[in-house]
């Protein structure tokens, strides 16, 4: 691969990576209950760390001819844990009746009403 294609690539993956850790990072400091801080690193620091590794995957790679299986294998440990421990947190929260601080939408919709008429009206 040619060396401006690389260094471009590596550019790419190691600014998108930096990007979505900063805002997972800025949303567990501004969102204001756990659950909407669950939900900011869970997803935007994932993606970010795992670029992140993908471009040291890429980068060494490169640099000893072979595939560097490390970040690979902390990559994937990433994507599979990440979303799990999320699930066990969230559940645990229900579990113990962590009140959220968002508004719960109206009982027609919890209850299984037909939404796409209400929208309509809210149009009309």
């Amino acid at each position: 691969m040619n060396t401006t294609m690389l260094d471009l690539l590596l550019s790419i993956l190691i600014l998108t990576g930096a990007t979505f850790t900063l805002i997972g990072s800025l949303g567990l400091v501004r969102l204001r209950d756990f659950y909407s801080r669950l939900h900011a690193p869970t997803k935007a620091t994932t993606l970010g760390v795992g670029s992140l590794l993908i471009a040291s995957a890429v980068y060494f790679s490169h640099q000893d001819d072979g595939l560097s299986l490390h970040e690979v294998l902390v990559t994937l440990f990433l994507f599979i844990t990440a979303p799990v421990s999320a699930h066990l947190m969230a559940k645990a929260a229900l579990h113990l009746r962590l009140t959220s601080r968002a508004e719960l939408p109206d009982d027609r919709l919890l209850d299984g009403a037909n939404c796409t008429d209400e929208r309509r009206a809210r149009e009309e």
